[in-house]
């Protein structure tokens, strides 16, 4: 079946759901092809299945909301953060010198990249929204290196199908499906608004998600990892978040 059919059927299998039969048949064409999240088991495990396969198929490639210089936040709210671990205090002391970002797992070539490395590779910047599920929001410029470009450098292998990414806080990590790992807006970043990216926004690197809610903008990543199953990883939920109730999906 190509490609191109198989989305149909997809799509029109999903546009038939008007009632609860038809949402029986959207969740089983859903696991058919694959589109299902990791924490699919939960109590809203349908709704979130539908809200994940459904994007999927309409809004793979589509791009978030840019904003004008003029719409940056003057005073953005940079959300509560555990006070910093003796690791990240000593990067700290030493202005992050020594900070690396390891890359490992389903890649040809393992390997690490300081922030100098990834400052010396392709830059992009954007002024994308930062929307918080807990009702608050900012704009401002993140500036960074594509993930894709660090993906692509460490030999990314095509059976990889999530990008799990780590915290220095040793409990604080996420993950995300391909179409969000290689799309051009998901940055490494380490700038915001011209200047460095500040601690209490996650620098000196986070990645920045800009198609899903804040959460899933990990900050302080020290290192990433590409698999083809996120069963070895935690409770095998794609990340922290679902353990207390959050959902692995944010697609905004």
């Amino acid at each position: 079946m190509t490609p191109i059919s198989r989305r149909k059927l997809i799509t029109s299998g999903l546009a038939a759901t008007a009632g609860v039969s038809g949402l029986a048949v959207a969740s089983h064409l859903s696991r058919r092809f694959g589109l299902i999240p990791p924490d699919c088991a939960g109590p809203y495990g349908l709704g979130t299945t539908l809200t994940y396969a459904a994007q999927r198929l309409i809004t793979t490639h589509s791009l978030a909301r840019q904003f004008p210089r003029g719409m940056i936040s003057k005073m953005p709210f940079a959300n509560a953060i555990a006070p910093p671990n003796a690791d990240f205090k000593a990067h700290q002391a030493n202005g992050f010198a020594n900070w690396k970002l390891a890359v490992d797992g389903m890649v040809a070539h393992p390997t690490s990249f300081s922030l100098s490395d990834l400052r010396s590779m392709a830059l992009s910047s954007q002024i994308t929204e930062v929307a918080c599920e807990e009702g608050w929001s900012y704009i401002a410029e993140w500036i960074g290196t594509p993930l894709i470009d660090v993906l692509h450098s460490a030999g990314i292998l095509p059976q990889s199908r999530y990008i799990v990414y780590h915290s220095i806080e040793g409990d604080w990590w996420d993950s995300i499906d391909m179409a969000d790992a290689l799309h051009p807006q998901t940055l490494l970043t380490w700038g915001m608004n011209d200047g460095d990216l500040p601690v209490s926004f996650g620098g000196p690197l986070r990645l920045r998600v800009p198609r899903q809610l804040g959460y899933k903008s990990v900050k302080f990543i020290q290192r990433i990892t590409a698999t083809d199953s996120l069963k070895g990883f935690g409770k095998g939920l794609g990340s922290s978040e679902p353990e207390f109730g959050y959902a692995w999906y944010a697609g905004i």
